[in-house]
């Protein structure tokens, strides 16, 4: 039976359906005043005090780098005499990722929601908290993927577990016989490409940037040669599906509690404590001496990059001046007690770039971040709370947390970040705690929390923060307005005049009365808001908060192998030597083909268009370019829509669902020109004779 797309169906209405959506973006809000336009990308959380580093028993000859002495300080923050030592790793010198197998242990807090009829205030209180203890001997590999310890008490430096054995890898689709075949064909055949292939298959590794974090990689397989070998990009285990790896990057950021339980009992309901006792759990996401070379190699900016404050004696203050933040002068401040916080380093840190890339798939939404550091016995910001959903991942050193229950119903999971709050104003604390590296703490919109280092130790953790303005209401927003439009035009109900004298039985004023005239009214407004919803383009709407959250996505990061099958590392080149272009390829109608990531696109369509909204070339700064999209023709929305429906399958070019093989190759060619695409091998050069061999 043919396919039916919902996109055959817009073509053939003429372009009649209009949408007239408006992606509204309103300013994201965050902590403090001077911090109210502050977006996402700025994860907005509790800034952490950085204590200095312990010594580790079994590393006590090693040495620090030293940190820049001397230079002006601050006079605002001038503090006589006080200088810290330097809280900078010596990268030759790190331990190993050694687990301590203490045990883990998890606590939550039990949210109440329902309020008192007497008073408008939210209880939250604790239920304790569960032992998790990880065994002595080496645990054997689950099929769910969980994080776990070797033999010897090692974590694996990547803290999630490869994803092959997990995925169950579809067989090759058959051959499609085809009567329309390109003129010129590939020499496969050629002694010269049959020798490059291997020399690639052989020396075919993942870039060790983004593995050493997120997943461990077997080697590719060597090509066997036969006719019905499948495709090399189908037997890579990495990012075969984006999903998957997405939903066990996850599960590794909350092991060991399970994703269901965490979302049937937690999630916007009640913080959660991971305490794992493995201090290196969750090394390699970033670093002090990372966010050092930052300061000494990027462009980065007080105020927008980066914030120096204090907060002492109940008064916050961000300490900024105008300008690039050098190191020295940052270092300065941080040794005159200031925490320093880092609002964007997905745009500078590899690593921190790849964990929110792939979270975002998970959550569907932009997935943001900021790193404080903050130095031992001090803290940077006043008791707040956040618009967004919080993970806590401490990297170094310790720091005290205290969360509070929101104050009423309005603070319970709000679309706005509190301003500066006062001491008395947040009650007693529901949760006091010492948060150490590798722990992670969990907290909902809406709790209140403050954050101060220990006497002894600086902090530096990093918050991931998701579900900013992500909202039923935030749909409703996008919903309502053309909701209402759509029934203003086609029922009368909604064009007919008010009633006569309705001023005299509505409104304010009158709105304790009880008149038979005032019960009609309501009652008539009632049927329009009921009849309003069979209206509702709900489909559209969605389609719009997709379309903002690709535009907010961080662009993926992809592995070598992606790029080698794909417009991203291989095609047409210039070739120095032979001073001509080389390496033409071309797409066969048997080329198998599937998107390059499953949430790297969105197909929508507005202003009698249709098109492909997608992440690939958005910039690593929130909102750094322009929506980037592809208008395509209503007949070849079906093939993309297939493509979207196949992933994480390989298709071939001729088994799109479009009536002609011409335009089967021209959808896969435009896609995969733009870059969204990635073939079941990479694509061979086509074979040049030379001018003496054609003669």
């Amino acid at each position: 039976m043919k396919k039916v797309s919902a996109f055959s169906m817009f073509h053939a209405k003429g372009k009649k359906t209009k949408s007239v959506l408006e992606d509204v973006e309103p300013s994201p809000v965050v902590n403090g005043d001077e911090d109210r336009k502050m977006s996402l990308r700025r994860a907005a959380s509790t800034p952490v005090s950085l204590d200095d580093q312990k010594k580790d028993s079994a590393t006590k000859g090693k040495k620090f780098l030293k940190v820049l002495k001397g230079g002006s300080l601050r006079g605002s923050i001038r503090s006589a005499g006080k200088r810290r030592p330097s809280i900078l790793r010596d990268p030759l010198n790190d331990s190993p990722y050694v687990a301590n197998n203490d045990g883990c242990e998890l606590t939550a807090m039990k949210h109440s929601m329902p309020v008192a009829s007497g008073g408008s205030t939210l209880s939250i209180d604790s239920i304790g908290s569960i032992s998790s203890r990880t065994k002595k001997s080496s645990p054997e590999k689950t099929s769910a993927g969980k994080c776990k310890t070797n033999s010897k008490g090692q974590l694996p430096k990547p803290v999630i577990t490869s994803p092959v054995k997990g995925v169950s890898l579809p067989p090759k689709p058959p051959k499609q016989n085809t009567q329309a075949k390109q003129a010129t064909k590939r020499k496969m055949s050629s002694p010269e490409h049959v020798e490059k292939k291997k020399k690639r298959m052989e020396s075919s590794h993942l870039d060790s940037a983004d593995t050493s974090q997120i997943s461990g990689v077997t080697a590719l397989p060597e090509a066997d040669g036969t006719e019905d070998e499948e495709p090399a990009a189908r037997r890579l285990p990495y990012m075969y599906d984006s999903g998957e790896q997405a939903k066990k990057t996850f599960e590794c950021l909350i092991h060991p509690l399970t994703t269901d339980r965490f979302f049937s009992e937690l999630w916007e309901r009640k913080p959660l404590l991971v305490k794992r006792h493995i201090p290196h759990y969750n090394d390699g996401w970033f670093t002090t001496s990372e966010l050092d070379r930052i300061l000494r190699e990027e462009n980065i900016q007080f105020g927008v990059n980066l914030d120096v404050t204090t907060f002492e004696k109940g008064v916050r203050e961000t300490h900024n001046i105008a300008g690039r933040a050098y190191a020295p002068v940052v270092w300065d401040y941080y040794q005159n007690g200031c925490s320093v916080r880092l609002l964007n380093p997905q745009s500078y840190s590899r690593n921190v770039w790849k964990l929110l890339a792939i979270l975002q798939e998970y959550f569907g939404c932009c997935v943001g971040a900021n790193v404080y550091l903050t130095p031992p016995g001090t803290q940077g910001f006043a008791p707040h709370y956040d618009d967004i959903e919080a993970f806590i991942l401490q990297l170094e050193g310790k720091k005290h947390w205290r969360l509070y229950s929101p104050r009423n119903k309005s603070e319970v999971l709000p679309r706005l970040s509190s301003f500066n709050l006062k001491e008395e104003d947040v009650g007693e604390p529901i949760l006091d705690v010492l948060l150490e590296a590798g722990d992670m703490l969990y907290f909902p919109r809406g709790t209140i929390h403050q954050g101060r280092t220990t006497d002894d130790e600086h902090s530096l953790h990093i918050t991931v923060s998701s579900y900013q303005k992500n909202t039923w209401g935030d749909l409703m927003e996008k919903l309502m307005p053309q909701a209402l439009q759509m029934a203003i035009e086609d029922n009368v109900e909604f064009r007919k005049g008010l009633p006569r004298e309705y001023l005299s039985y509505m409104g304010v004023a009158n709105s304790d009365k009880e008149s038979p005239e005032r019960k009609d009214f309501l009652k008539k407004m009632e049927q329009l808001m009921m009849s309003m919803f069979k209206y509702a383009p709900v489909d559209a709407s969605c389609d719009q908060m997709g379309k903002k959250a690709i535009h907010d996505a961080l662009p993926p990061l992809l592995s070598e192998e992606e790029k080698a099958c794909s417009i991203h590392g291989t095609g047409e080149r210039w070739d120095k030597g032979q001073q001509r272009v080389v390496c033409t390829v071309e797409l066969d109608p048997d080329t198998h083909i599937k998107i390059i990531r499953r949430g790297v696109i969105r197909l929508v369509t507005e202003e009698d268009q249709v098109r492909i909204y997608h992440c690939l070339e958005n910039s690593r700064v929130y909102h750094g370019n322009e929506p980037q999209f592809i208008e395509i023709l209503a007949e070849a929305a079906p093939a993309v829509e297939y493509l979207i429906h196949a992933y994480p399958e390989y298709i071939s070019i001729d088994s799109l669902p479009l009536d002609n093989l011409q335009d089967r190759i021209d959808i896969a060619r435009d896609l995969y020109e733009r870059g969204l695409l990635i073939t079941g091998d990479p694509l061979e050069p086509l074979y040049e004779e030379s001018e003496g061999e054609q003669s």
